[in-house]
C-alpha cells in the first residue's frame, strides 16, 4: 500500500465519532488559537498607553527672568496632556505616593515647586538644573516601568529643548546687540580718527601757537611793565584832575550862587551890550577893509603934500634973497610969491613937517598893511567870530543864568567823573601791577604748556596710529558678529537647542507591535500544532510497520497526515490574522508558500523526535521548542543573551524562520529567505531520513517495545 493511501486511512480514523472529529478540529484550531490570540494581544500595546493610569503632581510656582514670566510646569503638563501617552491624573503629591503605592497609579510623575526657577537661573550668574520626580512601583507592572523611562525621557529632551531655547535666543538677541553696539563703536572709531587727524593738526598748530604765544607773553609781560608804568603816570595825573575838578567844582559851585542873581537881573543890560561890542565889531571890520583898500592912495597923496610942502618951504622961506624987496603978493598959486613973509614961515616949516611926518605915518600905514595882510585877516575873523559871539551871547543874555546852572551842573558830572576816573586809574595801575606778576607767570606757564603740546603732538601722532588699528579692528569686528534677524535667530535657537537629532529612517518598518512580533509567534503555533498533531496521530504507521512495508513508505505514511494538517493550519492562522487582526505582509504569497514549508519541516522533525524516542521524544519536542524560542532572536537580539545561546543559534531551524519571515512580512531582500528555504528543506529531508531509520528499526520487537520503561 502507497504513502499517501496510508496516510488518508490514518486520516479516515477522525471521521468515525463526535470526539475524533472534535479532536481534529482542535488540532487544526491549535495553532490558530495560539499564534492568533497571543498577536492580539500583543498587537498594539503602546497605541494604549493612554489607559494607564498616571499621575501628575505639578508643584510648579513659576518664576520670572529677563522680564517673562515662565511657567515650565504649566507647559510641560500641557504638552503630556496632548501627548496623551498615559491618562494623566492631576493629584497632590501625597495623593500620588500613596496611589503609586496601592497600585491606583502605575507611576507618578512630579514637577517640583522650583523647577521653571532653576531653569530661568540658566541666565543667572548660579545656573542650576530642573529635576522631573519619576515615581515608579516594578510590584504594579515592570514593563510599564520601562515604557515610563523612555517617555520621560522624552519629556525631559523636550523640558530641556524649551529652555535652552530660551536661552539661546537671549544670547542671539545679545549677539545682534552686541553687533549693533560694535557697529556704532566703528563708526565711533572712524569718527574718532577723523577727530584725532584733526586733533593731531590742531596739536601741531597748538604747538606752532604755543610758541608764539611764548614770544606773545614774554612781550605781554614788558608791555606789562611799560603799562604800569604809565598807569602809575596816569594814576597821578588822574589824582591831580580829580584834585583841579573838584577846586573847579568848588570855585565854580561857590562863585555861581553870587553870578546868577547878577545875570538874572542884568540879563537885558548884557544883552544890550553884546549887541553894541557886535555892531563895533562890524563897524570896526567895515573900517578895516577901506584902511586896506585907502592906505596905498593915501602914502602916496600924502607924499605928494609932503612934497608940496617941502618945496613950497623952501621956495618960500630958505631961498630968500639977502634986502630984496618982499615981492607982490600973487594971486595965482602957481605964480612965487614975490617975497617971504616972515610970519607964514614958521607955521609952514610946522605945516611942512606934519606934511612929512603924515606921509611918513602914511607910508608906515601903508607898508604895514601890505606886510601884514594875513594878520589883518585873523584880525577880520577875530572880529567876525567876535560879533558872531557877542550876538549869541545877546540872545541867550536873558537866560544866561538858567545857562550857567547847566555849566555848574556840568563842572560837577565832569569832577564826579574825574573822581571816578582817578578811582579806576588806582585800580588799573594795581590790576596791571598784579597783571605783571601774573604775566611773569603766565610766561612760565606758557613755556611749560608749549612743552607738553610738544608731548601732546608726539602722543596724538601714537594715538592716531592707535585709531587707525582700533577703527579697522571695530569694522572688521563687525563683520564677524552675527546679526540674527526673528527668523534666522528662531532656527538657529532651534538647531542649538537641539544641535543633535534622530533622523530616524526605518527600512521596512513594521507598523505595530504586533507585526514585528508574527515573524516569532506564527512559527511557535505551527511547531506546537505539530506537537499536538502527533499527540493523536501515530508517527509512523502500525499497519505499515506490520505489514513489513518500506520504511520510507512507512516515513511518509506517518508524515503526510500531520503535514496536511499543518497546511489547513497554516491558512486559517493567515487568514484570520490578515483579515479579522489586520497583519499586512509585504509578500503575502511567499509568506503563505513559506509558511507551508515551515509547516512541512517542523511536522517533520517533531515525527522524527517522536519515533524515535517514543514518550519520551514528546520531551524533547517541548525542550527543542524551549531552545529555539530563547536563541531565534523573536524579541531581543540574540547577541544581548548569554554566549550559550548565541552558539546554538545557527543550528536551529527557528533562527532561519523568523529572519525569513521578517523579510515577507515587512519588506527587505530576499537572500534570508533562500537560505531558510535551503536550510528547512534539508532539515525536512534529514529528519524524514531519520524517521524511515527509526522505521526499520521499529519493524525489530524486542522487550523494551514490549515493554517500555515510560508511557505517555
Amino acid at each position: 500500500m502507497r504513502s499517501p493511501k496510508l496516510a488518508a486511512l490514518e486520516l479516515k480514523r477522525f471521521g468515525r465519532g463526535k470526539l475524533p472529529r472534535a479532536a481534529l478540529v482542535a488540532i487544526l484550531l491549535l495553532p490558530l488559537l495560539y499564534g492568533a490570540l497571543y498577536l492580539w494581544s500583543f498587537w498594539d500595546p503602546y497605541g494604549r498607553l493612554d489607559r494607564i493610569p498616571v499621575a501628575l503632581v505639578n508643584d510648579d510656582k513659576g518664576a520670572t527672568a529677563a522680564g517673562r514670566k515662565i511657567a515650565a510646569g504649566d507647559e510641560i503638563t500641557r504638552g503630556l496632556r496632548d501627548s496623551k501617552v498615559f491618562a494623566w491624573h492631576e493629584v497632590s503629591a501625597a495623593e500620588a505616593r500613596e496611589g503609586v503605592e496601592d497600585g491606583s497609579y502605575y507611576l507618578s510623575l512630579t514637577m517640583p515647586a522650583d523647577l521653571s526657577e532653576r531653569i530661568a537661573s540658566s541666565s543667572g550668574d548660579a545656573p542650576e538644573t530642573g529635576a522631573l520626580q519619576v515615581r515608579t512601583n516594578d510590584a504594579n507592572n515592570y514593563i510599564v516601568g520601562q515604557i515610563s523611562r523612555t517617555v520621560f525621557s522624552e519629556v525631559r529632551t523636550a523640558a530641556s529643548t524649551n529652555a535652552s531655547r530660551s536661552f539661546l535666543d537671549r544670547i542671539f538677541i545679545s549677539f545682534s546687540d552686541i553687533h549693533d553696539a560694535t557697529a556704532k563703536a566703528a563708526k565711533g572709531a572712524d569718527e574718532l580718527k577723523g577727530g584725532i587727524g584733526k586733533a593731531q593738526k590742531g596739536s601741531k598748530d597748538l604747538v606752532d601757537g604755543l610758541k608764539t604765544a611764548k614770544e606773545g607773553s614774554g612781550d605781554l609781560a614788558g608791555g606789562l611793565k611799560k603799562l604800569g608804568t604809565g598807569a602809575g603816570d596816569l594814576d597821578t595825573g588822574a589824582q591831580q584832575v580829580a584834585a583841579g575838578t573838584q577846586s573847579l567844582a568848588d570855585k565854580i559851585n561857590s562863585m555861581a550862587g553870587n553870578v546868577r542873581p547878577y545875570l538874572k537881573d542884568n540879563g537885558k543890560t548884557i544883552g544890550d551890550s553884546a549887541r553894541l561890542v557886535a555892531d563895533s565889531s562890524q563897524a570896526i571890520r567895515n573900517n578895516l577893509g577901506l584902511l586896506v583898500k585907502a592906505a596905498p592912495g593915501a602914502a602916496t597923496k600924502a607924499r605928494l603934500a609932503s612934497d608940496e610942502l617941502n618945496s613950497l618951504y623952501t621956495e618960500r622961506c630958505e631961498n630968500i634973497p639977502t634986502a630984496a624987496p618982499d615981492p607982490a603978493p600973487s594971486t595965482d598959486a602957481g605964480t612965487a610969491f614975490p617975497g617971504p613973509d616972515p610970519s607964514a614961515c614958521p607955521p609952514l616949516k610946522r605945516a611942512k613937517t606934519a606934511a612929512a611926518d603924515v606921509a611918513a605915518v602914511a607910508d608906515d600905514v601903508n607898508t604895514l598893511v601890505k606886510n601884514n595882510s594875513g594878520d589883518l585877516k585873523a584880525l577880520d575873523g577875530r572880529l567876525a567870530t567876535l560879533q558872531k559871539q557877542a550876538k549869541a551871547l545877546a540872545e541867550h543874555a536873558p537866560k544866561l543864568d538858567e545857562d550857567l546852572e547847566t555849566a555848574v551842573t556840568k563842572i560837577n558830572a565832569l569832577n564826579t567823573g574825574a573822581q571816578k576816573v582817578a578811582k579806576g586809574a588806582d585800580r588799573l595801575h594795581t590790576g596791571l601791577t598784579d597783571a605783571k606778576k601774573g604775566s611773569a607767570t603766565l610766561n612760565t606757564g606758557v613755556g611749560k604748556l608749549s612743552t607738553g603740546a610738544d608731548t601732546l603732538d608726539g602722543g596724538l601722532f601714537k594715538l592716531a596710529d592707535g585709531s587707525t588699528e582700533l577703527a579697522g579692528g571695530l569694522n572688521d569686528g563687525v563683520g564677524k558678529i552675527p546679526d540674527y534677524d526673528k527668523t534666522d535667530r528662531d532656527r538657529r535657537t532651534e538647531v542649538m537647542a537641539d544641535p543633535v537629532q534622530l533622523a530616524s529612517r526605518s527600512l521596512h518598518a513594521a507598523p505595530n507591535y504586533g507585526t514585528g512580533f508574527a515573524p516569532y509567534f506564527i512559527p511557535l503555533s505551527l511547531w506546537v500544532g505539530a506537537m499536538v498533531a502527533y499527540m493523536l496521530i501515530q508517527p509512523l504507521n502500525r499497519r505499515a510497520l506490520a505489514a513489513g512495508a518500506s520504511a520510507w513508505r512507512i516515513a511518509l505514511a506517518g508524515w503526510l497526515p500531520v503535514a496536511a494538517i499543518g497546511l489547513l493550519q497554516v491558512g486559517a492562522l493567515i487568514s484570520v490574522l490578515h483579515w479579522a487582526i489586520g497583519l499586512e505582509m509585504a509578500r503575502a504569497a511567499g509568506t503563505v508558500g513559506f509558511l507551508a514549508l515551515v509547516t512541512c519541516c517542523f511536522t517533520a522533525i517533531v515525527q522524527w523526535l517522536n519515533a524515535r524516542f517514543g514518550p519520551a521524544g514528546r520531551i524533547l519536542v517541548l525542550a527543542l521548542l524551549m531552545l529555539q524560542l530563547t536563541s531565534a532572536g523573536g524579541t531581543y537580539p540574540v547577541q544581548t543573551s548569554p554566549g550559550f545561546f548565541g552558539a546554538i543559534h545557527p543550528f536551529l531551524p527557528m533562527s532561519y524562520v523568523v529572519d525569513a519571515l521578517r523579510r515577507l512580512i515587512s519588506g527587505g531582500g530576499l537572500g534570508p529567505v533562500w537560505q531558510a528555504c535551503a536550510v528547512l528543506a534539508a532539515f525536512t529531508a534529514g529528519a524524514l531520513a531519520l524517521t524511515a531509520l527509526s522505521a526499520r528499526r521499529k519493524q525489530v520487537w524486542t522487550l523494551d517495545r514490549l515493554h517500555p520503561e515510560l508511557s505517555l
